[in-house]
């Protein structure tokens, strides 16, 4: 019996639109049953899952992380299992999950049925897949305008980076985390559902996104210029001097200002900041 999938794809993804139609042939060469959706409003798309519940077996999503994100609630409710075409910006789920960036590899990956229970995070209330952010990453995601990313993918992120970063100033933040307390300096503070986040960087050599833990990874600073020499392992996930690291399942953090929040690349609230780790929450379509 083939199976039967909710196609949603974004057309506003990088590759949304060359990649619907190639998606389309692809999965129904493949045996698949379709029925067709736009990902066009994010936050439609909990309810046209919830809609379809009775009329499919699985759930494709065709973008990058944000719209996978915005997906979160009506897959968790459903139980209803993703598959992934990597369209996106930064595609670090599909990343993290060995998914290549072929379509037609990540078409065959869905038809093969093999699936993974992964977990998700949680931030305030809000689901998250990859990472959360306080600091820099935020800031980034707010300035950085969608047709400057889908015309110029993770270039756009690095100017408006170097943008960012110029301006930036260190601001202080309490952690708790594993019976842990830390008191910081810092322009970031990333918390990972997995290895990696935003153009590829490794939060850590061990993590994985079934590991049942978050992993924050703090750089701590008095200058932004501090953050030069830190380049590499903060590239590499690897803690040293100036990099701060932390595991565990809940994790609260506190500021003296409200500063804004990031989840999945999308902007989802302000501190204070209370994080946990869903065990298995979630199953996707995975290599064989």
């Amino acid at each position: 019996m083939s199976q039967r999938a909710l196609l949603l794809v974004n057309p506003n993804a990088r590759l949304g639109q060359e990649g619907r139609l190639q998606a389309l042939q692809q999965l129904q060469e493949l045996g698949l049953e379709l029925i067709e959706e736009s990902a066009e409003n994010p936050k439609a798309l909990p309810d046209l899952i919830r809609h379809y519940r009775q009329q499919i077996d699985c759930v494709i999503v065709g973008s990058g992380d944000g719209t996978i994100n915005a997906a979160l609630d009506g897959l968790v409710d459903t139980g209803l299992p993703l598959g992934i075409l990597p369209l996106g910006t930064a595609n670090n789920l599909a990343r993290n999950l060995g998914i290549p960036q072929s379509l037609p590899a990540a078409c065959e990956i869905i038809a093969q049925g093999k699936r993974r229970t992964i977990d998700i995070g949680c931030v305030n209330g809000k689901y998250f897949l990859n990472v959360a952010g306080i600091g820099l990453s935020a800031e980034i995601n707010k300035r950085v305008s969608k047709q400057f990313k889908r015309r110029w993918g993770s270039v756009a992120y690095a100017a408006t980076a170097l943008q960012v970063l110029w301006q930036s100033r260190p601001f202080w933040a309490d952690i708790q985390g594993n019976n842990e307390y830390i008191r910081v300096k810092t322009v970031q503070i990333t918390v990972c559902n997995g290895r990696y986040y935003g153009s590829g960087l490794s939060v850590s050599e061990n993590a994985t996104i079934d590991d049942q833990r978050l992993d924050l990874y703090c750089v701590e600073i008095q200058h932004w210029w501090d953050l030069i020499p830190l380049l590499p392992a903060i590239i590499k996930g690897k803690p040293g001097r100036g990099v701060r690291t932390l595991q565990a399942q809940t994790i609260e953090i506190q500021t003296r200002r409200s500063y804004l929040i990031d989840a999945d690349g999308e902007l989802t609230g302000n501190t204070p900041a209370q994080f946990q780790i869903i065990p298995q929450a979630l199953s996707v379509f995975v290599p064989e």
